[in-house]
């Protein structure tokens, strides 16, 4: 009794702050765009209150009192017409003020829109360790209120079923990463789940071997290197992706360059599984940038395509200057032969290139004759033609 009588007499704001003084109805609703809405603010008489002296704001902003209503003495009403998306996924924060601008009580909303089913489900497993997942949300993507995507896999045709626990969202980007516990050799059926507070929608399910999605780190000890004196080629040497070294498989490589001072790549597609690729009809004296990435394709005897490593990081290198780009020459003869003999390697290079693109050792082996020919031949054009024509 003398611990009751202390609480009222010393702590009287205890007693105080279980009193409700205001309550809105609905309370944290739920609501699809374009909706419409009445909201209630009802006052505790104990205030001394009365409703017309309230009023209402939506994400802080005071609505118009056109669209306020006395309902009684202490209850206060609020009609919002075509509700737009909620502006943030947190909700819309509605709340009910005193005339002094005390507030006296809130409640949120969501305004959005279903989720729609989620679409571009792939999946991929690096050196068949883990597997990463990523899919698009349907429709436009955006639900205005909070949603969760949930993956889920089980093995096709036993085990349980799983849920997926490292994701990754925001962005437009939705992803889902599976570091351990998988099996090869047994296909797995796995799906997206997206719900929120309006519904929830599901993912078409694929089907797959973890083998037959395998991608691999880049190739490593990427080394560029000059052939000789020869002042437009260079030569890419690389290594087979340690990680999968005890794996039976057939890698396919690619491998890109650019110069220095541009941003356009050009593609070598042929590569084939050689680790290495002499890269021909370069600029002379010019920085090159170049990359390789790597396909195992065939792990185990899967028949997929496979999917391609990351590019590795750019080697640089640089060809040779040309010797008669460091002599120069005044004489009009000269230059109009050195104009002849490029027309002519002009059109070598066509051949080449209809006849033997990429890697071919055809083509390396025409090309470096011709090179070795032209840069140890001094005759004038005149003799050059006889001799082509004996």
């Amino acid at each position: 009794m003398i611990t009751l009588l202390f609480l009222i007499l010393f702590v009287p704001h205890v007693l105080f702050s279980t009193i409700q003084v205001a309550v809105i109805l609905p309370q944290d609703l739920a609501l699809r765009i374009g909706s419409s809405l009445t909201a209630t603010c009802t006052v505790s008489s104990e205030l001394g209150l009365h409703a017309s002296t309230l009023y209402w704001t939506l994400n802080g902003k005071r609505l118009e009192s056109s669209s306020y209503g006395v309902v009684s003495s202490n209850v206060l009403s609020v009609t919002l017409h075509r509700l737009n998306g909620s502006q943030q996924q947190s909700g819309d924060n509605l709340v009910c003020h005193g005339g002094d601008g005390h507030i006296l009580a809130g409640s949120c909303l969501y305004v959005g829109m279903p989720p729609e089913k989620p679409v571009n489900l792939t999946c991929w497993s690096r050196n068949t360790k883990d597997l990463s997942c990523k899919w698009t949300p349907g429709g436009h993507g955006e639900t205005f209120i909070q949603t969760k995507y949930t993956l889920k896999y089980k093995l096709r045709w036993y085990g349980k079923e799983k849920e997926c626990d490292d994701y990754t969202t925001g962005q437009q980007l939705y992803s889902c990463y599976i570091p351990r516990d998988l099996a090869l050799f047994t296909p797995y059926e796995i799906w997206v789940e997206a719900a929120n507070q309006l519904g929830s929608a599901t993912s078409d399910i694929i089907t797959l071997d973890i083998l037959d999605v395998v991608t691999t780190d880049p190739p490593d000890n990427v080394l560029v290197s000059r052939v000789g004196e020869l002042e437009d080629q260079l030569t890419v040497r690389w290594a087979n992706p340690l990680a999968l070294k005890d794996f039976l498989f057939q890698a396919k490589y690619q491998i890109r360059y650019r110069l220095e001072d541009s941003t356009e790549w050009k593609v070598v597609d042929d590569v084939g599984n050689q680790t290495s690729c002499r890269l021909a009809g370069l600029r002379a004296g010019t920085v090159y940038f170049v990359q390789v990435r790597c396909n195992p394709v065939g792990i185990y005897g899967s028949r997929k395509a496979g999917i391609w490593s990351d590019w590795s990081h750019p080697t640089a290198a640089s060809t040779p200057i040309s010797e008669r780009l460091q002599s120069g020459s005044c004489d009009p003869k000269s230059s109009e032969q050195n104009s002849t003999l490029r027309r002519e390697l002009k059109q070598f290079f066509g051949w080449v290139r209809k006849h033997a693109y990429g890697c071919s050792g055809m083509s390396i082996k025409l090309y470096d004759q011709w090179r070795v020919w032209l840069q140890k031949s001094h005759k004038p054009r005149n003799q050059i033609l006889l001799d082509d024509n004996s």
